[in-house]
């Protein structure tokens, strides 16, 4: 029997899917020229499925906490029905010469809201219930985000959860100075036993957690 690479896999899956489109291919292609960590954006696969579960969920706020360089925030305000808006909060603020021109540039820039801020402090003062929530931001403090998104997430409302797999790691014990993989070990292991959620993981890239508040 023929073995193939994660490689062929994705390539094959890529071109059997809703295709990328060239603005957000230049926004990828950026990214990983310009930034350290390229990778961190979510790209063609990941972005089908985000614009995917909003069209599926049909939100009409949702939180996004880590824009990073605004691909997955451009992929979820694709999936949104009119009047709908995405509130993205980056704590970097080294960032926002970068995403914010691509941000507002995008064909979906009405429909965005880019924030530079702390999202555990300055989210809740927005006084919106959010229908969904995308976390991909510090990985140290995905818990606490995570309380926080779900104070303020409707009942039925939904948390996706970004790199909870953390490219194996979370197989691993980590050093006690890996405070990234600590953290998104911590996460995981609360969320699996929360009584106020349903929750799945799928491990699609780095692994993302699909949460349903009760």
């Amino acid at each position: 029997m023929d073995s193939f690479s994660n490689e062929d896999i994705n390539e094959y899956i890529l071109k059997h899917i809703d295709k990328e489109g060239d603005y957000l291919y230049n926004l990828y292609r950026a990214t990983n020229i310009h930034l350290l960590r390229g990778r961190m954006a979510s790209g063609h696969l990941q972005g089908r499925l985000l614009k995917m579960l909003v069209k599926m969920i049909r939100p009409k706020n949702i939180l996004e906490v880590g824009t990073f360089s605004g691909y997955s925030a451009i992929c979820l305000a694709e999936g949104l029905d009119e009047g709908g808006k995405v509130y993205t909060f980056e704590i970097n603020d080294e960032q926002e010469e970068f995403t914010r021109p691509w941000i507002e540039n995008s064909a979906v820039a009405d429909k965005i809201e880019f924030i530079i801020g702390d999202a555990i402090e300055e989210a809740p003062k927005l006084g919106i219930t959010f229908d969904m929530a995308f976390i991909d931001g510090d990985k140290r403090t995905y818990l606490e985000t995570y309380e926080m998104a779900l104070k303020i997430l409707r009942p039925g409302g939904f948390i996706l959860a970004d790199n909870t797999l953390w490219d194996g790691h979370v197989l691993e014990v980590p050093k006690s100075s890996d405070k990234q993989t600590i953290g998104i070990d911590h996460f995981n292991d609360f969320v699996a036993t929360d009584e106020r959620v349903e929750r799945v993981i799928l491990p699609l890239r780095d692994g993302l957690t699909i949460i349903r508040k009760k």
